[in-house]
């Protein structure tokens, strides 16, 4: 029987949108609903919007706020959809608190709503997936791969999360 899942949403790429006028990217709310339908998950998932940011303007207390939701929840299993570029970061902060649940914090190196160029689908499939069957602890997943937060980071040469050590 599948775990049930609290999905914490922050903004990033993953639920960004395109404004073919301007050409600039921005937030209007976030897409998953539409992803675990098309998806057609078959998993009890909780969305719970906390904010829809650039992880680049994430601040201390922003990360305080994730945390506070994870830890206060009543959830064991736990994905975050979160900015590519301080994934790692806010993975930290979470770690620190040693909490006794599986959490994974998942993104997009381009926003869903792109269609089929979007690495988000395929991205938050996996995170479901980890979110269920790792043991507790703090892990990104990227790329069909999963990462234990202190051994990973973002290649931006590559545009692929990476291990930092085998």
């Amino acid at each position: 029987m599948p775990k049930p899942i609290l999905a914490l949403i922050t903004g990033g790429t993953f639920d960004k949108e395109y404004n073919l006028i301007t050409g600039e990217l921005y937030f209007n709310d976030t897409h998953l609903p539409e992803m675990f339908e098309l998806g057609r998950a078959n998993v009890p998932v909780t969305v719970r919007t906390l904010m829809m940011i650039d992880s680049l303007q994430m601040t201390i207390e922003d990360r305080q706020l994730i945390l506070n939701n994870c830890t206060r929840c009543e959830f064991n299993n736990i994905i975050i959809t979160h900015g590519t570029d301080t994934m790692v970061e806010t993975a930290k902060v979470i770690a620190a608190a040693n909490l006794n649940k599986t959490i994974v914090l998942v993104g997009a190196m381009i926003p869903y709503k792109f269609g089929m160029s979007s690495d988000g689908f395929f991205n938050l499939g996996a995170a479901i997936a980890y979110a269920q069957s790792l043991p507790a602890g703090v892990y990104i997943a990227m790329h069909g791969d999963f990462f234990h937060w202190d051994n990973v980071f973002k290649n931006r040469k590559t545009g692929y999360f990476e291990r930092l050590r085998d």
